[in-house]
């Protein structure tokens, strides 16, 4: 089924997007910014938590999680244990949203429009997980780029 091979993923690069934190030599490099690279990878990984607690945890898994999209982009120095213990508690928010998707659902339209369209469940999840693997890609050579020096 597909909620399983979403489980599958989202943990998997929810699992990788803490490795990469984990491998910054510097904690400081993680907020750092520099000319056109306006994200750093600790906003990256606010930003992924905050939107897959807003889309399934809050919408899917009635977690009441209210999400603050400005604060994912401006906050900083958030201590790598804090952003970490936000990664596993995500991780638990989508696996529980998930396990408790029917197939029905999946098909369903997602209860609210997104990107200016409405679409089915299973396509927002799809694009959530194509999302999250996006960001992680970037986080990926933040860390590999501010690290080679």
């Amino acid at each position: 089924m597909l909620t399983q091979t979403l489980r599958t993923i989202f943990r998997r690069d929810l699992e990788q997007l803490k490795k990469e934190l984990d491998l910054y030599e510097r904690e400081d490099r993680i907020w750092y910014v520099e000319k056109n690279i306006t994200n750093s990878a600790g906003n990256l990984c606010l930003h992924l938590v905050g939107n897959l607690n807003d889309f399934v945890g809050a919408e899917l898994g009635n977690t009441g999680y209210v999400r603050d999209r400005p604060l994912e982009f401006s906050a900083t120095d958030v201590p790598r244990s804090e952003l970490l213990a936000k990664v596993d508690e995500t991780i638990v928010v989508v696996e529980n949203a998930l396990d408790g998707l029917t197939p029905a659902q999946l098909e369903a339209d997602y209860p609210r429009e997104v990107l200016g369209q409405i679409m089915t469940t299973e396509f927002l999840l799809v694009h959530l997980a194509a999302h999250l693997m996006y960001h992680l890609g970037q986080v990926n050579y933040h860390r590999r780029l501010l690290d080679a020096d």
